[in-house]
């Protein structure tokens, strides 16, 4: 395939079409990286920061434009599309405050006649493949904070979301970064692989799937290039019976739902208290009928498409296998008439009576439906938080913060929230266990695998 077709999920159109890059294009973007990271690492913390203050403006610039592409690209309602580049400005700029913390020497006990501290030096180039979902969100994590310590970017966009490298590489150009420290490359799967098996790639980060996530590593042990992998989730709540019911309720409905469900770290099963169960299904359900499902042009609309085709299939096949094997769909799709637009327009869904024998409580859903299960206490609550070959993040809804911090202890993930979720903090490590992925980004740990350690041992003072 020699070209890119993105296929809208509004209403099927082809959105835009691009050629791909070639074997040419790509030596000559990896050759053009090197060559301008090696100046590039020479700059001080402080004489990259006012590129990346420049960047922030011209994508503050750029918002309007943005928002209507992102809308096209992935089927996010235009009412919420802003806030994907106010989070990425957001973001931005918290990698920027820790930058030069983040960045300091590590000094060490001084001994007399000596100087001897541990340089943080950027790896080279950075290739980043991120996904689809919150693209800018994403790409920022990694982009950022690579460009920041001192090296090039390569970034391949999903195949979904083009226009998002494009308007990276417009808002860089605005910018006046120097040429060649950020560049973009649309490729199909066999391209991007050669490009990690490049000598000039030093370091892959790639958010996307388990399989993907195999994949890439197989490709990279080739070599010894560094590889960061975030591979989505399948995260819980559990809601105790000693708070705020209502404040519950419409957190985790909108922490199931926004972005039509697809969120590697929305709520995608929640564990509830036996004796607050059914009043809290009760409210659940009422909420989620409150939503507007319909064309995400539509300033009204507050649930688009999902954005792939092969991804409302695999819902819909989910809750389908559920309810065969006992699980009781809570919401009439004929409440949500615009279903009949399209393959991609899903109702949003509550299931009861639910269990871990059903992939709907244990196989990453990604869209619009979530499973309620009953638990007679904290540590059936615990078990089943667990039992998922995923770790990003969990979330506990009580008033008990002592009771929070005992149960988080014990639970298998990267983030715990209390009384919050699907939220990234950009001065919090973001990270995951199993089958999540490996590596961190965001916080000043987030720097570290885009740098590597070099030791100085200077002895200052010969007899």
């Amino acid at each position: 395939m020699s070209k890119l077709q993105l296929i809208s999920p509004i209403d099927g159109s082809i959105y835009i079409e691009r050629e791909l890059h070639t074997k040419k294009d790509i030596d000559k973007a990896l050759t053009a990286a090197v060559s301008a990271q090696k100046i590039w690492k020479n700059y001080t913390v402080k004489e990259r920061k006012p590129y990346i203050e420049k960047f922030i403006t011209a994508l503050e610039n750029l918002k309007d434009q943005i928002s209507t592409e992102l809308t096209w690209q992935m089927g996010r309602p235009i009412s919420h599309t802003p806030f994907e580049v106010n989070g990425a400005i957001e973001r931005t700029k918290g990698m920027l405050s820790l930058a030069e913390k983040s960045l300091s020497d590590v000094k060490v006990d001084e001994i007399s006649g000596f100087d001897r501290f541990i340089k943080k030096d950027p790896v080279g180039v950075v290739f980043v493949v991120p996904a689809w979902n919150y693209p800018y969100l994403i790409a920022v994590n990694t982009v950022i904070p690579a460009l920041l310590a001192g090296n090039a970017v390569i970034l391949k966009h999903s195949a979904q979301t083009p226009l998002v490298a494009e308007r990276f590489a417009e808002a860089f150009k605005i910018a006046d970064l120097p040429e060649g420290l950020f560049q973009y490359l649309h490729l199909n799967h066999s391209e991007t692989a050669n490009v990690i098996r490049d000598k000039r790639i030093n370091f892959v980060s790639f958010t996307g799937s388990v399989s993907g996530g195999h994949h890439i590593q197989k490709v990279a042990a080739e070599s010894f290039v560094g590889v960061g992998l975030e591979l989505g989730g399948k995260d819980p709540a559990y809601v105790r019976d000693d708070a705020n019911l209502d404040f519950y309720v419409e957190n985790l409905v909108e922490g199931a739902f926004f972005n039509s469900g697809q969120s590697c770290c929305g709520i995608e099963r929640i564990y509830v208290k036996d004796n607050v169960f059914d009043r809290f299904v009760e409210a659940y359900t009422e909420q989620t009928k409150k939503y507007k499902l319909g064309n995400p042009l539509d300033k009204d609309t507050n649930l688009g498409p999902v954005a792939k085709r092969g991804g409302a299939e695999y819902v819909k096949f989910q809750i389908e296998a559920a309810i065969k094997k006992g699980a009781k769909a809570l919401i009439d799709p004929s409440l949500f008439p615009e279903t009949q637009m399209g393959y991609n327009y899903l109702a949003p869904q509550v299931l009861i009576d639910v269990d871990h024998s059903m992939e709907i409580m244990t196989e990453e859903s990604f869209g619009p439906v979530v499973g309620i299960m009953k638990v007679k206490d904290d540590a059936e609550a615990l078990a089943l938080m667990n039992d998922s070959q995923y770790g990003l993040t969990a979330s506990i809804w009580t008033n008990d913060q002592d009771k929070a911090l005992s149960i988080g202890n014990e639970v298998e993930t990267g983030t715990w929230f209390m009384n919050r979720c699907d939220y990234l903090d950009p001065y919090l490590a973001w990270t995951g266990v199993k089958d999540t992925g490996r590596g961190c980004t965001l916080s000043t740990i987030g720097y570290d695998q885009l740098t590597r350690p070099k030791s100085y041992h200077l002895r200052t003072k010969i007899k």
